[in-house]
């Protein structure tokens, strides 16, 4: 007896767990390092504006009070010029004849005090954002991949101090064959359209002596064909990876970790 059924077919795939966002560290101001947070440390999870690591403000905190004091003696200077720019247009208008050049107002004067207070005002704000700079804060909550620098220890504006990375979302990248996309409902990407949700995939990997899974969903394909294997790349996104699940005893989903999937 011959009978008609429905059945999942899958495609295999194989990968490595990599962080969707990754970033370096790097200073925008140089001085010695003096308080390092408890978890700047490699594996340290930290969330988004936390102060990792603190620059010895001293020096910047002297350049806000130069700053401001430059800008406390340019107003006065200001209201003296345009001060005297009105008692010269009050003479003109009572002694003077036909129309006033600009030095007889003392139009040059008054500009230059008024770009002297712009001026003032533009290093007070670079002053006080060097200060703030001196936190160097987390962009988003993550994790420490790897650090170059620890307290006491000088850094230059620029040089990179740690690499860091989100723990918001993994990816895996999975290579197919070109033939197996027939069985499968890839997620086309077209210029001026929205991506598509793709299948669902499987993840699983032996962890600790036991077969640990994962649910994950293909989120968008690579920009190019492999030119040697001619593979695609689709890319599957897991959401959250280190969030503790349903089962306690099952490991977060690590960056490096090698899985295997099943696409339906």
């Amino acid at each position: 007896t011959v009978k008609f059924e429905t059945l999942d077919l899958t495609v295999t795939s194989q990968g490595t767990v990599q962080p969707r966002t990754t970033s370096q560290l790097v200073p925008e101001v140089s001085g010695p390092i003096t308080r390092v947070a408890p978890s700047f440390v490699v594996g340290g999870f930290f969330e988004a504006g936390e102060v990792l690591l603190e620059i010895d403000p001293y020096d910047y905190q002297q350049s806000v009070i130069a700053a401001r004091f430059q800008l406390a003696q340019a107003r006065p200077r200001l209201a003296q010029e345009e001060a005297e720019a009105e008692v010269a247009r009050r003479e003109w208008e009572e002694l003077g004849r036909g129309n006033p050049g600009t030095l007889t107002l003392r139009q040059p004067q008054v500009e230059e005090a008024r770009a002297a207070i712009a001026l003032a005002e533009a290093a007070l704000e670079r002053a006080t954002r060097d200060l703030e700079r001196a936190e160097i804060k987390a962009p988003y909550a993550g994790r420490v991949q790897s650090k170059s620098v620890d307290i006491g220890q000088f850094i230059s504006r620029g040089t990179p101090v740690a690499r860091i990375y989100a723990v918001d979302s993994a990816e895996i990248r999975l290579p197919v064959a070109d033939a197996e996309l027939a069985h499968i409902n890839v997620p086309l990407a077209y210029r001026g359209t929205e991506q598509q949700a793709g299948p669902r995939v499987t993840l699983s990997t032996d962890f600790a002596g036991r077969r640990r899974t994962w649910q994950s969903r293909i989120v968008r394909t690579e920009s190019e064909i492999d030119p040697i294997s001619r593979m695609v790349h689709l890319v599957a996104e897991v959401r959250d990876p280190y969030a503790p699940g349903d089962d306690p005893a099952r490991p977060p989903l690590a960056a490096g970790m090698f899985v295997e999937a099943e696409i339906e």
